[in-house]
């Protein structure tokens, strides 16, 4: 398998402390991170005593992940922005406020720059900057107020990128992408719960194929769903199914957070034949989100050790209608009012990505997968059991008595 080249380019040790006694710092301290071209990250700085040298945490706050296609838009010159692109960040004291209807701003410390450069395309690893480094708020005055300490990284991050070639649930094949070339790699084989009269896919598929209607509202669950990943051999490697159905909760039409739908994520046993293995649970939920109330689909992901131990590796949402990106990556910050997942070291990074549209769109999801945890073909199936399981959970949440768009025929 060939990988795509990315670069991962990471800032972290952060820490700030005063100048001198005559200066004292507001806590809570915050930074904004800002790379032309990506959202804005912030976190929170740490205030160093001034006994102490250097920061003791040596976790990494940020990371930027780059494609050639990004470097390139970087070093190219734009209009109404400055002839060079550069790392920026601008650090602020205090908490943003009101009193009496009147906003009160943070107070901005300063702010520390590093030009882009062509040492960015090199794909070498290497320390950009690191150390302490005197901050202004105006240019050409350094060193006043205080201090700020971080340190900035470049190295390679290939990746393994995937694609479903149709909607998950149409059992489709699945492709490695390298340029403009794809490569059959896998196949993906759905199924409900054949066993029982009714199954929420079955009825989906015949009454969506006639007239468009939503019969899987009647049935007010959806269980026995089942996802296989078969190698070109047409060996099953890696499955996922339902393990607690996606109903409604209580006082609702909709998966709640109270009562989340969950997958089970397997893989072969290799001391038992025809015996599976746990590997991971995902778990998913609807939940109406922020000033617009708009519907958001959440994830929450575990990996399960021996004796089933339960570790927490990604807990995230997308919006239902416009989709998103599920991600497992210790180097993103946690969402609000999320549990923070595994804590950011330089051991793990990105992990997996993958992309969809939101419900009722074809999907066919993008997944990425970082080199450095993929050891073979079977280590990346278990990611795709994985993907399929978030693509399908998506339909999985929708709202029981919702009427499909007319014309859909693949929508339920």
């Amino acid at each position: 398998m060939d990988p795509h080249a990315f670069i991962r380019l990471s800032i972290g040790y952060l820490g700030l402390r005063a100048k001198s006694s005559a200066h004292t710092l507001t806590s809570p301290c915050v930074c904004e991170i800002r790379l032309r071209g990506f959202p804005i990250q912030k976190m929170q700085i740490p205030i160093i005593p001034s006994s102490k040298t250097n920061p003791d945490s040596r976790s990494i706050a940020s990371s930027f992940y780059l494609q050639e296609s990004d470097l390139k838009s970087l070093l190219t010159p734009k209009c109404f922005y400055a002839s060079t692109a550069c790392l920026e960040i601008a650090i602020f004291s205090g908490r943003k406020s009101a009193h009496c209807g009147v906003g009160v701003k943070r107070q901005q410390i300063g702010t520390f720059k590093l030009d882009v450069s062509p040492e960015w395309c090199e794909g070498k690893s290497t320390v950009l900057f690191e150390g302490w480094s005197g901050i202004s708020k105006n240019r050409g005055k350094t060193g006043i107020g205080a201090d700020f300490h971080l340190r900035v990284k470049l190295e390679p991050d290939p990746r393994y990128v995937f694609r479903f070639e149709d909607e998950t649930k149409l059992s489709p094949q699945i492709v490695q992408l390298q340029g403009s070339t794809k490569q059959p790699i896998f196949s993906c084989k759905f199924s409900g719960d054949r066993g029982s009269e009714g199954d929420p896919l079955i009825s989906t598929f015949r009454s969506n194929s006639s007239n468009g209607s939503h019969t899987d509202a009647e049935k007010r669950e959806r269980k026995g769903w089942k996802v296989k990943i078969h190698d070109l051999s047409g060996s099953a490697i890696a499955a996922a199914f339902i393990t607690t159905p996606f109903v409604p909760s209580t006082g609702c039409d909709w998966v709640a957070k109270s009562n989340p739908g969950a997958w089970l994520i397997v893989h072969p046993d290799p001391y038992r034949p025809n015996s599976w293995q746990p590997w991971g649970k995902l778990e998913a939920w609807r939940q109406r989100t922020g000033i617009a109330r708009e519907d958001s689909i959440f994830f929450r992901f575990h990996l399960l050790s021996d004796g089933n131990k339960e570790l927490l590796m990604s807990e995230v949402s997308i919006n239902a209608e416009k989709g998103g990106e599920f991600l497992i990556d210790s180097d993103r910050p946690a969402e609000e009012g999320a549990e923070a997942p595994m804590g950011p070291t330089e051991e793990v990074g990105f992990v997996m990505s993958c992309r969809m549209r939101g419900e009722g769109m074809c999907s066919e999801p993008v997944v990425q997968l970082a080199v450095k945890h993929v050891t073979c073909v079977e280590d990346a199936a278990i990611f795709m059991a994985l993907a399929a399981a978030v693509d399908l959970s998506v339909e999985a949440c929708r709202p029981f008595r919702r009427r499909v768009r007319k014309g859909n025929k693949h929508c339920w």
